[in-house]
């Protein structure tokens, strides 16, 4: 059985940052695409960021370009996503999400597993 556990989240100020972490178990993610998204109320669920698990490769939305960058840690089958020069706009619950290399990275109905989520509060 398929489990992503976020953690990390909290409140910061604007200008701080944060280190969101997924644990991932249940298979083998080698063939995946382990991807974040957040949500904040009223809005629909928006991509962040995106990792090819074997690859390296990283993709980003163009609003967390040059402040977010997502990793992973083959070892402890974690991946993260670092969040710098935060902004109140970041505020969201921040979802953990896997799929299957090889489709939009960027579709959330793509993927396949998903976390509870963290919230992440950004004041001004």
């Amino acid at each position: 059985q398929v489990q992503l556990v976020e953690s990390g989240g909290g409140l910061v100020q604007a200008g701080g940052s944060l280190r969101l972490s997924c644990a991932a178990s249940g298979r083998t993610f080698s063939s995946y695409t382990m991807g974040w998204f957040r949500q904040a109320p009223g809005k629909e669920r928006e991509f962040v960021a995106a990792i090819n698990w074997s690859l390296g490769s990283t993709y980003y939305a163009d609003s967390v370009k040059g402040r977010f960058t997502i990793s992973r840690d083959n070892a402890k089958n974690t991946v993260y996503l670092q969040m710098n020069s935060l902004k109140p706009e970041d505020t969201a619950v921040y979802y953990c999400a896997a799929k299957r290399s090889g489709s939009p990275y960027y579709t959330a109905s793509r993927y396949d597993y998903w976390g509870q989520g963290t919230q992440v509060t950004v004041s001004s």
